[in-house]
């Protein structure tokens, strides 16, 4: 599991908010135009399509015109440049731009074509330069801010991300689009509020756009408002049936009963729609959840491994990269320090919460922050990100052990100093808060020494239980986190690995994680909750135990099953599958996990 850098979300594990359809306008008005020629000149660019469907154009490209290498005349360029972009030439585009920036005077519409053209292709780095430079030469343009705040949450700079989408909606933009991909960093900046507004006037203004039906659901999703995220949703799949994503997220929202389910409509398409694996991943994913609700399990469990197999041989996932990081960890931190407090930031704010995924973490994510000196800021990949940039490491995924053996050299009190900065302005304005990025665990080493005075919370849960969940989970599409989950048995030796390093952190951390069992914590809430709030330093607050009142928003995979009051039904899941996981059950004993004496 090598952690990519160009991933979009940092783990969403349900739905995340559509990119298809936002679009780029003009970069051009007659005050900047190189040319009164082409003071009028309009181009779009469509972003990322979501999985499994095409990019919609809602009018012509303009036609290209036939490219002279050897021209120098900065108006035939620029107008070469515009169109490139148009047509999704985005090797052509940045070609062209670099050519009139060595040519032609500075130029605002020139800086934007080859910011926008470098974050299409994945160029991170390069966007944030172009497109900070366009809005500086020209401060007025909503788009030029628009953009440069995409690019900076995709490179997972969301404090600065917010300021420049705070900066381009006081600019006024009024057109959906514009609002739709504001929306969009919103969410990523787990400013839900936000998103949810800009979304709904996103749809007031074009209602007949799938991709802004489906984020403004997703969003109120987030923020537990269930029946209007329903109908949004069907509002969604009534323009478009095939937005194969709203199938799984409809089937999620809520229980299905026999009365009320969507197990005719799911077939239906299942049955025409057999050569796309897109639609063969999410309905039969929808599937399986909704049999799981009637308790028709062997069903259940075939449409679940239909749907992860589509996926699976498109992953190139293997155990043994994930093998290697695990191992350059572990040598990387292979001893206990005699001053572990030595080098570190002073801050006592995070609270770090990490696990396997669907071991319980946002649980105690929504105890935790129902307590009045405690704010959740998500699912965080700020550390990750300080961490690869402040180590110097130049290979693509986040983590690998090449970033690990750079790390050694880093200043560890800068690590922790930028860690806190780079978390505003979501944090700060209470005493603590929470980071819940379930893969920290990963980092915990090395969040040890850049923060020594911050609390690490580890969820365990019972590992048939966690597997199972793993697998039940389609988590995002659009990182390589989870490339594990989409085999029953490559999770198993995934949580295998996860085991070892937990016990070589507690290792060599002693005192520093505070491992919390999901089972304890459901049979024994009180009890447990007192315990997780001594070791995170806070006084007993009664609201810690009514942490399905608690109203922020949740943007994982739990979004729904926390708003409800703790129940023991989703103990012992694994038992309702038992024949279907017995390859996995002697993997895990094979693998010396100890079992519980009810998995056995």
């Amino acid at each position: 599991m090598l952690l990519s850098c160009n991933t979009r979300q940092s783990s969403a594990q349900v739905p995340s908010c559509s990119t298809e359809g936002s679009d780029v306008r003009a970069p051009i008005r007659s005050d900047e135009a190189l040319s009164s020629v082409l003071a009028a000149s309009h181009f779009r660019v469509a972003r990322t399509p979501a999985v499994g469907r095409p990019a919609i154009v809602r009018r012509p490209p303009m036609t290209a015109p036939s490219m002279n290498p050897n021209t120098s005349d900065p108006q035939h360029l620029y107008a070469q440049a515009v169109s490139a972009l148009n047509q999704s030439r985005w090797i052509d585009a940045a070609r062209l731009a670099d050519r009139l920036m060595e040519t032609a005077p500075p130029h605002a519409g020139v800086q934007f074509i080859a910011g926008v053209a470098a974050l299409q292709m994945h160029r991170v780095a390069q966007a944030v330069a172009h497109l900070d430079v366009a809005t500086a030469m020209n401060p007025t343009r909503a788009d030029y801010a628009i953009q440069y705040a995409r690019a900076l949450a995709t490179g997972r700079m969301l404090r600065e991300a917010v300021q420049v989408a705070d900066k381009a909606l006081a600019l006024g933009p009024s057109d959906a689009l514009s609002l739709d991909t504001l929306g969009v960093i919103y969410t990523q900046a787990n400013a839900h509020d936000q998103a949810v507004t800009l979304f709904q006037r996103a749809v007031d203004k074009e209602p007949t756009r799938a991709s802004y039906r489906f984020n403004l659901a997703t969003a109120l999703t987030f923020q537990g408002e269930l029946d209007a995220s329903e109908r949004e949703y069907e509002a969604c799949l009534a323009i478009d049936p095939a937005y194969w994503k709203v199938h799984l997220a409809l089937s999620q929202l809520r229980r299905q009963t026999p009365e009320s389910n969507h197990l005719e409509r799911l077939r239906s398409l299942l049955a025409q729609h057999t050569d796309s694996p897109p639609a063969q991943l999410y309905l039969n994913l929808a599937l399986a959840k909704e049999l799981e609700d009637l308790r028709e399990f062997p069903q259940s469990f075939a449409h679940l491994t239909a749907g992860k197999s589509s996926q699976r041989n498109l992953r190139n996932y293997s155990s043994r990269r994930d093998e290697a990081l695990f191992n350059a960890l572990m040598q990387e931190f292979s001893a206990p320090r005699d001053d572990p407090d030595r080098d570190g930031h002073d801050s006592a704010e995070p609270i770090f919460i990490v696990g396997m995924p669907r071991s319980g973490t946002t649980l105690v994510d929504r105890i935790l922050s129902n307590h009045s000196q405690v704010h959740s800021a998500g699912e965080l990949q700020t550390f990750a990100v300080q961490l690869k940039r402040l180590s110097g490491s130049r290979t693509p995924p986040l983590l690998d052990p090449d970033t690990v053996a750079r790390s050694r050299r880093i200043d560890w009190k800068q690590l922790g100093a930028s860690y806190i900065d780079n978390t505003r302005p979501g944090t700060g304005h209470t005493p603590r808060f929470v980071d819940k990025l379930p893969h920290n665990f990963l980092y915990l080493g090395h969040i040890a020494r850049a923060l020594p005075n911050a609390k690490i919370v580890c969820l365990r849960r019972d590992p048939l239980d966690t597997c199972l969940s793993n697998f039940r989970q389609l988590f995002a599409l659009t990182t390589p986190f989870y490339d594990y989950s989409f085999d029953i048995l490559d999770i198993g030796r995934y949580y295998v690995l996860f085991d070892r390093l937990m016990a070589h952190w507690q290792r060599v951390l002693p005192g520093r994680i505070l491992e919390v069992r999901y089972e304890t914590l459901v049979d024994a809430q009180e009890e447990c909750t007192r315990q997780l709030l001594d070791f995170c330093g806070l006084p007993w607050e009664d609201a810690c135990l009514r942490f399905e009142e608690n109203d922020a928003p949740v943007a994982t995979a739990s979004a729904v099953q926390v708003r409800a009051p703790l129940f023991r039904s989703s103990l012992n899941r694994w038992k309702n599958y038992a024949s279907e996981l017995e390859p996995l059950k002697a993997l895990l004993a094979s693998e010396g996990i100890p079992l519980a004496e009810t998995d056995r």
